[in-house]
């Protein structure tokens, strides 16, 4: 009988051994699989511990912490610190005629502007005035002419060009010291507060606005001119919490004047955060309301526009006494007072 099954139950067994065999191999190979897929995923040793300094600073520490934004704030002091040329005053005067732009003989300008005419308009004005005259087609003609040539007064720079336009030009050419004495002024027919906000961020100092007015143009000569201003810079500190341009200006561009005004607020205002912190929590409002009359006054004055803004939301939410919402606002408070108090002391 069994030589009758011999053959079957051969084969029977051959099938189990292959069976065997196959679910062995199967099992194993997705054994390594696994493995491959964990090794590939988790990080090395000297993945887990190694952490520069730059990703530890954006990667923070615990939620709510505020490392991040102090690193950046210190950052900025040294990054956006800037020189802007010295301006005088423009007196009263009667209209302005071609002939007084003699008055400038000697001086260096470069016209950076694409249209043709626009180009006949300025030379032409300009011309047997004594006022040496550039012309630059774009941006790159403008710096190829600056590489080997930066004695210049001004530049009236088209804010929109082929090839580099005049913002990306003027970027460029705040970022090299030798070029601090060359003032920059927008050309442009854009008029509105957002477009003048963007020429003075890429650092065009002034704007004449197309079609271009005789006396306007006559003013800024006469304001970056004469022996009052030549070669003078004054230091000017912009960060996230103080915008110099801005407290300079209050000032009548006496930076001394500045520096000393900075000097009262840091004096004055330093352990401000303790003074409000206390007024809220024991519901001396209408005293909180004072303090914060004062801060308001000085920061828009100094030129501290983040703790001026939030000095403004605090007091507005003095009148909810019920929601109390500005004991929240009080750490806010803190932390832009401390980052300006740290950008004042080191630009003093």
């Amino acid at each position: 009988m069994f030589n009758q099954y011999q053959n079957e139950i051969i084969a029977a067994v051959a099938i189990l051994i292959v069976l065997i065999v196959f679910i062995i191999i199967k099992f194993k190979s997705k054994q390594i699989l696994t493995i491959d897929d964990e090794s590939s995923q988790a990080p090395t040793q000297t993945e887990e511990i190694v952490v520069t300094k730059e990703e530890a600073d954006l990667i923070g520490t615990e939620e709510g912490e505020f490392g991040e934004e102090e690193h950046q704030n210190t950052a900025t002091v040294q990054a956006l610190k800037t020189k802007t040329i010295k301006r005088r005053d423009v007196p009263a005067h009667g209209k302005i005629t071609k002939n007084h732009f003699s008055e400038f003989s000697g001086q260096r300008i470069i016209v950076a502007e694409d249209n043709l005419i626009n180009q006949k308009v300025l030379t032409g004005l300009l011309a047997g005035s004594g006022i040496e005259v550039i012309i630059a087609n774009h941006g790159q003609e403008v710096l190829d002419i600056l590489e080997t040539d930066n004695d210049f007064l001004m530049i009236l720079m088209d804010a929109h060009m082929p090839i580099i336009d005049g913002f990306e030009a003027t970027r460029e050419i705040r970022k090299i010291k030798k070029y601090d004495h060359i003032l920059v002024v927008a050309l442009s027919g854009d008029t509105a507060s957002d477009d003048i906000k963007k020429m003075s961020d890429a650092g065009m100092a002034e704007q004449l606005e197309k079609p271009l007015k005789m006396e306007t143009l006559y003013n800024i000569f006469y304001a970056y001119t004469g022996k009052d201003n030549a070669s003078e810079y004054v230091e000017v500190i912009m960060t996230k919490e103080l915008n110099g341009a801005k407290g300079l200006e209050v000032c009548g561009g006496d930076e001394e004047f500045y520096r000393e005004i900075l000097s009262e607020f840091v004096q004055a205002y330093e352990n401000s955060t303790q003074v409000l912190g206390q007024l809220l929590e024991n519901n001396e409002l209408q005293k909180a309301d004072k303090l914060l009359l004062d801060i308001i006054g000085i920061t828009a004055n100094i030129g501290a526009e983040q703790l001026h803004a939030i000095s403004i939301t605090i007091k507005d939410s003095l009148s909810n006494k019920e929601e109390r919402s500005y004991i929240t606002l009080a750490d806010e408070y803190k932390i832009h007072l401390e980052n300006l108090i740290k950008d004042i002391k080191e630009y003093m």
